[in-house]
């Protein structure tokens, strides 16, 4: 652990591997079987609890929890796993869970902003470049996609899909997948448009955005069900990757979309 700075106050199990650069605040705990990458930060009372494996450059803030065991009742007690990506940002007490089983993992991408009370829960996939605002929740087995912007207080469902690009309204109610590209708000909620700011900002084609919207037209403001809006943006669209992308995400909806 060359190097490295640990504040004397810290806690870290032998068997934990923290990575060079990396700086240790003061009361925190890191337990065993936990693996940080290099140049990571951890400002005090933080708690990484492994199996877990982080990337470099992850900053972790005061009374963030992550790595804690499922809270699912199912587990039966043997090592479960969390595996988190590069450059990415733990505020206060932001909670990751691990896995169910050691057959699952709960995945974190690269580059997210994970905002203060933000959950985790376990068995979740989350992408890269993501934005949980203050209080964001996942329940288990939830998908969120590249680039996907979660709103303050919004809780999603297990097994719903949030697609990338995709964001959603303060204190929304997500029970069903929210397709890529989509603004989903209200309580429960419903697609209300495109997020053209969110693709705007990331240089999208004015040609392509203008196939979103009338993907969102088949789909959303026809009296098509989806399998008839799937059957439409096939005949109508070109097949570029964001229609092939819509269309692909909603034939593999278990829960359903959001309408």
């Amino acid at each position: 652990m060359s190097d490295v700075q640990i504040h004397p106050t810290a806690i870290i199990d032998p068997g934990a591997q923290i990575g060079e650069g990396t700086i240790v605040g003061p009361y925190c705990v890191i337990g065993a079987d936990v693996v940080t990458g290099p140049n990571c930060w951890l400002q005090h009372h933080v708690t990484l609890c492994g199996p877990m494996k982080a990337g470099a450059n992850n900053n972790f803030y005061a009374y963030c929890s992550i790595g804690q065991q499922t809270q699912d009742l199912k587990y039966r007690g043997e090592p479960t796993y969390l595996e988190i990506g590069d450059e990415n940002t733990f505020r206060e007490f932001v909670t990751v869970n691990r896995s169910t089983t050691s057959e699952g993992k709960t995945r974190i991408g690269n580059s997210g902003n994970f905002l203060a009370y933000s959950h985790i829960g376990h068995d979740c996939t989350v992408g890269n470049h993501v934005v949980f605002s203050n209080n964001g929740t996942l329940a288990g087995h939830v998908q969120v996609g590249d680039h996907a912007v979660m709103g303050g207080l919004t809780a999603v469902h297990q097994f719903c899909r949030i697609g990338r690009f995709a964001i959603t309204g303060g204190c929304s109610k997500i029970v069903q997948d929210v397709p890529p590209f989509m603004i989903a708000d209200g309580n429960p909620a419903e697609i209300r448009g495109v997020n053209l700011i969110g693709l705007e900002r990331k240089n999208y084609p004015p040609e392509s955005v203008k196939l979103i919207k009338e993907a969102f037209r088949l789909i959303y403001r026809s009296k098509y069900n989806r399998r008839q809006a799937i059957k439409a943006m096939q005949k109508e669209l070109p097949q570029t990757e964001e229609i092939t992308e819509l269309i692909q995400f909603i034939e593999k909806s278990e829960r359903g979309i959001t309408r």
